[in-house]
């Protein structure tokens, strides 16, 4: 079957979930290359070499979520948890905009508490007032209600990204306590996608008990649901947490792999979305997020949170660039951008491609 599938990469043909597990687990080095020259073919024709900058200010660790793997889940005693002032993230916000990253991320544990929403609504619309509207803001603020979405949305905020984690039902009950319903989640991402914001989701790539077939079933759930942005990685264990007390065979090279081909996997199969070599690629690999890019990734997000919040917020072990500045991580990101041929879309919202053609489409229906 292999060289059937190095004719399938070469055509317009679409893989079958079959092609994928093959690919996830091939160790055919010259299959495996063909992959990765095939994603980034994709990428060059659907995105082009314009890498975009989303700026993540990590505001909070408090969270009303228990989840098996993460190292600040509600019960984790040893974390102390902080809420970043507004006038810091204000700060934080600026030296973005003043730098030309085209985009925010505001992330924080999960809250749906009155005080919470409120609070971030008012940082909207603060970053809106301040940068005159240039900046892009996207939320990473978990499962929260339809009137909040809406008040969050009509603030200005336009991008929202929700990790599935999973889309095996039987596995995301092994990551999160009784309480967690994975329908819910799912019910999230149709009602952010209603409330009109461009729809972003996720997995983590090379948990315990996830098979490739898994992992081939993850990308299907991305293009049935018209995911607009990905932003996946591997899984990092943090030994404050169950899952990460109970690893055992944890290999950091076969996670980074992993992840590359899923990166060049759902490039191939969604095209014109956005996806992000994220921080857990680089906690893993020096490189890893150049590899990311490599792969078919056209997001970078690096941490513009102040240095002495950062050690409070690690959802894995091994985070990189804990104490480095702001400004020391965008020189940085220069050079790892141009050192593969690519360049950085300053001042760009760098929105995807695909919510563009979607919403056009959906307006001419």
């Amino acid at each position: 079957m292999t060289g059937d599938i190095k004719a399938i990469l070469r055509s317009d043909t679409e893989l079958s979930q079959a092609q994928i597990v093959e690919l996830l687990d091939t160790e055919d080095e010259a299959l495996r290359n063909c992959l990765m020259e095939e994603a980034y073919r994709v990428k060059l024709q659907q995105v082009g070499k314009e890498v975009y900058l989303r700026g993540i200010i990590e505001f909070s660790n408090r969270c009303s979520k228990d989840c098996f793997y993460c190292g600040i889940r509600r019960s984790n005693r040893q974390v102390e948890r902080f809420t970043m002032p507004r006038e810091d993230i204000i700060r934080a916000a600026l030296w973005a905009h003043d730098n030309r990253y085209g985009s925010l991320v505001l992330q924080a544990g999960e809250r749906q508490d009155k005080d919470f929403v409120g609070y971030v609504e008012g940082l909207i619309q603060e970053i809106k007032e301040t940068s005159q509207g240039e900046l892009g803001i996207t939320l990473s603020l978990g499962e929260q209600s339809e009137s909040t979405y809406q008040r969050w949305f009509q603030a200005g905020a336009h991008r929202y990204l929700l990790r599935i984690e999973t889309s095996n039902t039987a596995l995301y009950k092994k990551l999160h306590p009784q309480d967690h319903d994975p329908t819910v989640r799912h019910a999230c991402i149709a009602t952010l996608r209603s409330v009109g914001y461009q729809v972003g989701t996720g997995v983590m790539i090379g948990l315990p008990g996830q098979s490739s077939a898994d992992l081939a079933r993850d990308i299907a759930y991305f293009k049935t649901h018209d995911i607009d942005m990905i932003g996946m990685g591997p899984y990092i264990v943090h030994q404050q947490t169950p899952m990460g007390a109970a690893a055992d065979d944890f290999n950091p090279e076969r996670q980074v792999e992993l992840s590359l081909r899923m990166i060049a996997l759902t490039r191939i199969m969604l095209k014109d979305v956005n996806i992000a070599a994220t921080t857990a690629l680089q906690a893993l690999h020096p490189q890893g997020r150049e590899m990311g890019l490599q792969a078919g990734a056209n997001i970078i997000m690096p941490n513009i949170t102040d240095t002495q919040y950062r050690a409070a917020y690690q959802l894995y072990e091994g985070k990189p660039c804990m104490d480095e500045n702001a400004s020391l991580c965008r020189n940085c990101l220069d050079r790892r951008v141009t050192s593969i041929g690519e360049s950085i879309g300053l001042g760009k919202w760098g929105d995807s491609p695909h919510f563009a053609l979607r919403t056009k489409e959906a307006g001419q229906s």
